[in-house]
């Protein structure tokens, strides 16, 4: 791949991923007012801020290993992979002890539809890039 074709498709990702999660959120929103909920406001921030937090770390180290070293590429999408259950599973803990209990079963699902939809959009989009 050419420097410049690496450089768009980075960008392109994170741009995809961004609208991913307006997509989300906005979804959210609608489902928290139409239906008076009033509890999904948190999980929706806290789930928003995790994916774009994962997507442009992931966007911008993908990056510099295709550009640097594009062999090592089947091995950051494991340890990507990794690093992002790991961590969604940190973030899941840490709510967890500040809302508690009774508050888990709306963040767990609403932080699911991110994590899901994040992670299919990350293996579709390198999928199509390494059969290119």
């Amino acid at each position: 791949m050419e420097v410049k074709n690496i450089d768009i498709l980075s960008r392109k990702y994170r741009r995809q991923q961004l609208l991913l999660s307006v997509v989300l959120y906005s979804l959210g929103l609608i489902i928290d007012r139409v239906w008076f909920l009033d509890r999904l406001i948190y999980p929706l921030v806290v789930s928003v801020v995790f994916t774009l937090v994962v997507s442009y770390v992931s966007g911008f180290v993908w990056l510099r290993v295709a550009k640097q070293a594009p062999d090592s590429l089947p091995t950051f999408y494991t340890a990507s992979s990794g690093f992002r259950l790991l961590l969604g599973l940190a973030v899941m803990f840490v709510y967890y002890l500040v809302a508690g209990r009774p508050a888990m079963l709306v963040f767990v699902l609403v932080f699911m539809a991110f994590y899901i939809v994040s992670l299919v959009h990350h293996s579709v989009f390198f999928a199509r890039v390494m059969n290119k």
